[in-house]
């Protein structure tokens, strides 16, 4: 079962389909490609949110939708769950 989309190859997290349980095997599926992948959730990830596909250096820029959507404040691993209290809106 698909439990998050990353809309390209580029992108840097995926968006969970589902509440995805921490040290579950997930899987998600590549939008353009139709490529699957699997990785260890390291924290649970409510249904919307962002699963990090790589590990993440403070000030790097997270990719997701082909676009840079923010940068980094807190360092992230792959598998865990990215938003506003690891990654801040360039906008601001």
């Amino acid at each position: 079962m698909i439990q998050f989309l990353i809309h390209e190859k580029a992108d840097t997290v995926g968006v969970a389909t589902v509440e995805i349980k921490v040290g579950e095997i997930a899987e998600g599926l590549f939008m353009d490609s139709q490529e699957k992948i699997q990785l260890k959730a390291n924290h649970n990830i409510p249904l919307g949110h962002k699963i990090a596909l790589k590990e993440h250096s403070v000030n790097n820029g997270v990719i997701k939708y082909g676009h840079d959507i923010g940068r980094v404040v807190e360092s992230f691993k792959k598998g865990d769950h990215v938003h506003i209290h690891n990654l801040k809106t360039r906008r601001w």
